[in-house]
């Protein structure tokens, strides 16, 4: 077995093992990054892509814990922020679109919802616009006749999957990362001066060790010896050709998860929250038709006159989500480090950094309480 010494070993090479592998290797450190098939295969490179600045949705269809949304507000403007500077940082195009989004309601419920998220937004320093439903038609006049209100974000965005990802890493390249696909790591032990990590026929020898994979980050957790509680899903994503009706910006459901944006050729992605078939982690997702038809009747309501388009593509997206719908940030043991769960593509850039000071024994741009691993541990050998 070929052994090797590294500072840092990454294990995934989604959007957030890539972001991190990136702002750690140009700290100066030696990175490795370990993904068990190609970089941006799974989640990521599936993702619906958005970059959230105002607050989300609550819940998913099927969702039964709803998001902490105000916990992930001031997390979403340090992170939309370090977006907007990507591109020249990595020297290379991440197709972001920062053009503003929508954010609508449907019901009187829906309509408070807003106004409560207005609230916490302000408090955050993310700045929305709340307006009637005849005022976002005339704005948006592709926007359905059952939408009461709107919350409007100039900072919404959205950007490429299949090019951040290949952007984070080959930057990360540039500076010194070594990048290892189809090398899935089985062995992981910890030691007097760090870690030894086993993969393939190959080892290293590394004081730190960031487990960002997703949703495979429990196991990698396990060969740590740790049990930590993660329900990983798969969504579903929708793709409708182009047409003569143009969408210029990002549009959200308040209540729904649910994303409808134009891609670079002007194609729209539909995606958000409807779940694909039940999957679990040694399979390979797969779409569910009854999850396709409730996104098509969504989109029905909300833009009409985009849902008589048909469909052309649908694909399920893995996701790393957590018991309670949060992400997961923070060591696990001495010199391991999770990063990851719900909201990952918004956040990424964000962790990246967190990672690079939890690594160096830095401090963490933002806060992390609450969103540590620690309450995802369960004993080992127990159930639930």
């Amino acid at each position: 077995m070929t052994a090797a010494t590294a500072d840092v070993v990454v294990i995934g090479a989604g959007i957030v093992g890539a972001a991190c592998a990136h702002r750690l290797a140009t700290a100066g450190l030696r990175v490795v990054v370990l993904d068990r098939g190609l970089p941006n295969g799974e989640g990521s490179g599936a993702s619906a892509a958005n970059v959230h600045a105002q607050g989300i949705h609550t819940r998913r269809p099927g969702q039964t814990v709803p998001v902490d949304i105000r916990r992930l507000m001031p997390l979403q403007r340090a992170a939309r922020e370090r977006w907007d500077t990507l591109d020249a940082e990595l020297g290379r195009p991440t197709g972001l679109v920062a053009g503003g989004g929508f954010m609508v309601a449907e019901t009187e419920e829906q309509v408070a919802d807003l106004a409560a998220k207005h609230g916490w937004e302000a408090a955050a320093g993310i700045v929305t616009e709340l307006v009637d439903g005849d005022t976002a038609r005339r704005e948006l006049p592709l926007l359905g006749p059952g939408v009461l209100a709107a919350s409007w974000c100039a900072a919404d965005a959205h950007a490429d999957p299949e090019l951040v990802v290949p952007a984070y890493l080959a930057a990360a390249v540039d500076a010194g990362a070594e990048v290892l696909p189809h090398c899935e790591v089985r062995e992981l032990r910890q030691g007097a001066t760090g870690w030894t990590v086993v993969a393939g026929d190959r080892e290293w020898s590394a004081p730190a060790v960031v487990d960002a994979a997703g949703p495979w980050m429990a196991r990698v957790a396990a060969l740590a010896g740790l049990r930590m509680e993660l329900t990983p899903l798969a969504i579903q994503m929708l793709r409708l050709p182009t047409g003569p009706e143009r969408l210029p910006w990002l549009v959200q459901h308040v209540g729904e998860g649910f994303s409808v944006k134009e891609d670079a050729l002007g194609r729209v992605v539909v995606g958000g929250g409807w779940p694909a078939a039940p999957w679990q982690l040694d399979e390979r997702p797969a779409v569910d038709p009854a999850s396709t038809r409730g996104s098509r009747d969504q989109l029905g309501r909300v833009l009409p006159a985009l849902a008589r388009r048909p469909v052309e593509a649908v694909w399920p997206g893995p996701l790393g989500a957590t018991p309670d719908e949060m992400p997961v940030v923070g060591p696990l043991l001495p010199g391991l480090v999770a990063v990851g769960g719900t909201y990952s593509f918004t956040l990424a850039p964000l962790w990246a950094d967190v990672a690079a000071a939890l690594v160096t024994g830095g401090r963490p741009p933002v806060d992390l309480a609450g969103l540590g691993p620690e309450r995802l541990l369960r004993p080992a050998g127990t159930g639930g």
